[in-house]
């Protein structure tokens, strides 16, 4: 392991701190703020509550894992379910809350027994297929917003996105720095120039907002009724089988890189009780579910600089961008082509990252068993397969392919035994 500029403890000075966390921020700012654009949340919220999750997650894990918490990609097609068909944007807010007591669940069962049986119920087998299913499933939405305008298709439109797009592959593939850490933000800044200069942007809005604005909250209780039914769960909970999953794979990553065993110290239970809550606090008012992020991990193993002082001062400074009301409103004017543009290259990363995850763990597909899980949950979460009982009792899609490849895991013989466990969590 190369020698770190700064330790995870050790705490820069006022100027480096400075560069340090706003390099991180903008790191995580363009995944952050697509998903609520995506979905019909503020994006001033998803700052907001991304900063005060990564705060959260730094004192769960005793200051000792330096990640930052930004807005989950799995929860997009569960959210506009959850808001289309079970009560609006509360009641998939209400589904974020029931997903961080799967979370602070699964930490206490850690905690209580030991972390090898999540790994045996969550291997690449199953979560791969089912990362897949979440890129694929969104390639139509991706393509819709780019290409077309209340229905139409618009050429105008579409260059803009393709702007967009390309800037992003150019900065993804010919730069080696933090710059190809951060395609989606500069990408979007490129595909909104384009637009701008094209004539398909509108600053009134812009310049009527105030300087500084308190976010949109969105309160249970205040701002929609609380409810809860079967299908709303069945909708978000089982999504938390791929998070945990990511949550984990990215503890390993980040313990190779800083040069520590996260998953025992201080334990994945803690880690997977701070991304729960972070989830939890997000929900309450108006966020999207939150998941650590690898475009920060990356900035760590670029830089070098592993000082969780620079986390929270980038989480700090995500805090204060959501207040900042002309800064928000700018986002809200970015053309929905621009944001389509960006989405066909995010979500079809999000789904080959699912076939990494096969190729890395050498998957032999020639093996009949890791062949019928694959196959099931693609199918089954493509062609958005429904189990319907009653009005109330109904698992579909993205939730149904999740629950099928852990069953069809447990139940199926061959699985592996827990010696073939990854030797870095040992």
């Amino acid at each position: 392991m190369t020698e770190a500029v700064l330790k995870v403890k050790d705490r820069p000075e006022a100027g480096k701190w400075i560069s340090l966390s706003l390099q991180h921020m903008f790191a995580m700012f363009g995944a952050t703020i697509l998903v609520p654009q995506l979905v019909g949340l503020s994006p001033a919220i998803a700052l907001l509550t991304s900063g005060i999750a990564t705060i959260i997650f730094v004192i769960i894990t005793q200051g000792k894992v330096p990640a930052y918490l930004g807005s989950s990609f799995a929860f997009i097609i569960p959210i506009n379910i959850a808001a289309a068909e079970y009560g609006g944007l509360g009641a998939a807010m209400i589904g974020a809350v029931a997903v961080s007591v799967v979370y602070a669940a699964v930490s206490l069962a850690i905690w209580k027994t030991g972390y090898r049986w999540i790994m045996r119920l969550l291997p690449p087998i199953v979560v791969g297929p089912v990362i897949i299913v979440i890129g694929l499933a969104l390639s139509g939405t991706a393509v819709d917003m780019a290409m077309n305008v209340d229905g139409e298709y618009s050429m105008l439109h579409f260059s803009a996105a393709l702007v967009t797009l390309i800037t992003a592959i150019i900065c993804t593939i010919y730069f080696k720095n933090i710059i190809s850490l951060m395609p989606i933000l500069i990408g979007i800044i490129a595909g909104y120039m384009y637009s701008a200069a094209v004539g398909i942007v509108g600053f009134q809005a812009v310049r009527e907002a105030d300087t500084f604005a308190v976010p949109d909250f969105l309160l249970p209780g205040i701002d929609y009724e609380i409810a809860v039914s079967f299908n709303l769960l069945a909708v978000m909970v089982p999504i938390a089988i791929v998070t945990i999953s990511e949550h984990i794979g990215h503890q390993l990553v980040l313990g190779r890189i800083v040069g520590r065993n996260y998953i025992k110290d201080p334990g994945l239970h803690r880690s997977i009780l701070g991304d729960g809550l972070g989830t939890l606090i997000s929900g309450l008012v108006g966020g999207p579910p939150k998941t650590t992020y690898g475009e920060n991990i990356g900035v760590l193993a670029i830089t070098r600089v592993y000082s969780v002082y620079v986390i929270i001062g980038a989480a700090v400074f995500a805090i204060l961008f959501s207040f900042l009301g002309k800064v928000m409103a700018l986002i809200d004017t970015i053309p929905t082509a621009v944001l389509g543009g960006i989405s066909i290259l995010l979500f079809g990363i999000i789904a080959s990252s699912g076939l990494r995850m096969l190729v890395d763990d050498g998957t032999d597909f020639g093996d009949k068993r890791n062949l019928v899980i694959a196959s099931v949950i693609l199918v089954i979460g493509i062609g958005g397969a429904a189990l319907e009982f009653t009005e109330s009792f109904r698992v579909e899609g993205m939730a149904l392919a999740a629950i099928a490849g852990v069953l069809l895991n447990l139940m199926l013989p061959g699985r592996p035994d827990e010696s073939e466990l990854p030797d870095e969590i040992e």
